[in-house]
């Protein structure tokens, strides 16, 4: 009989994956999955995920990052004091980033920033043996992409540093093509952590799964599959 791999456990190409009972009914598969009949097939090798209510994927390895000044990346917060943040970017050591490096903020007027929260941030200083220092606002105080991102709808994923590169180019059509099908929000971060948001979560995951499925292509197919989705 087929063995079924349970949610946390490593997960290879073509291994049948097990949804529990409860959300048999009702369920979405994020990257690194796909429906084939009545099963649900892995497509790359990585960590089993699932999240309720019934959202699945699969986690791939990834290459440390190694932070640049001037890279906008997301991080997750893993602790706060009264005046600073500790943030997880994935690279070696932890990023540390000011309470007051928001915009508005104050003594009196501190931001609503919670462990576990994801925040889009960039590197201000990044040097070989001191922890990265982050910021959420710009040279003129401004947060324009930087902030924490929250949305009940929103889903965030890893993403090969290469692909979102390569996704930041200004002549790659693969967001734009999206955004035709489906309308959505996106903070691209340069650590290999991408976050979207559509008006479902279902919708979301579609775009996911458009984006994460861009890995093995090279720009000049991503064009063709973008001009493919319009012809």
């Amino acid at each position: 009989g087929l063995v079924k791999m349970a949610p946390n456990t490593l997960v290879l190409p073509g291994d049948t994956v097990n949804i529990s009972a409860s959300d048999k009914k009702k369920y979405v598969l994020g990257p690194g999955l796909r429906k084939d009949g009545e099963r649900i097939i892995a497509t790359k090798a990585g960590i089993l995920k699932q999240r309720s209510p019934g959202t699945y994927w699969v986690e791939g390895r990834q290459k440390r990052y190694v932070p640049a000044r001037g890279d906008c990346v997301i991080g997750i917060v893993t602790a706060k004091s009264a005046e600073n943040i500790r943030v997880n970017i994935g690279s070696s050591e932890q990023g540390s980033l000011s309470m007051f490096a928001f915009e508005g903020a104050t003594k009196r007027n501190r931001p609503d920033v919670q462990v576990g929260d994801l925040v889009m941030a960039q590197v201000l200083t990044a040097n070989r043996d001191m922890e990265p220092e982050l910021v959420c606002v710009n040279s003129y105080g401004k947060k324009g992409i930087l902030g924490v991102l929250r949305s009940p709808t929103a889903f965030w994923m890893r993403l090969p540093i290469d692909l979102v590169n390569r996704i930041l180019c200004k002549d790659c059509p693969l967001l734009g093509s999206l955004g035709r099908r489906i309308p959505f929000e996106i903070s691209l971060g340069q650590n290999g952590r991408v976050w979207v948001n559509a008006n479902t979560l279902k919708n979301t995951l579609a775009v996911c799964n458009a984006i994460a499925s861009a890995e093995n292509l090279t720009a000049r197919e991503i064009k063709d599959r973008c001009a493919q989705l319009w012809s």
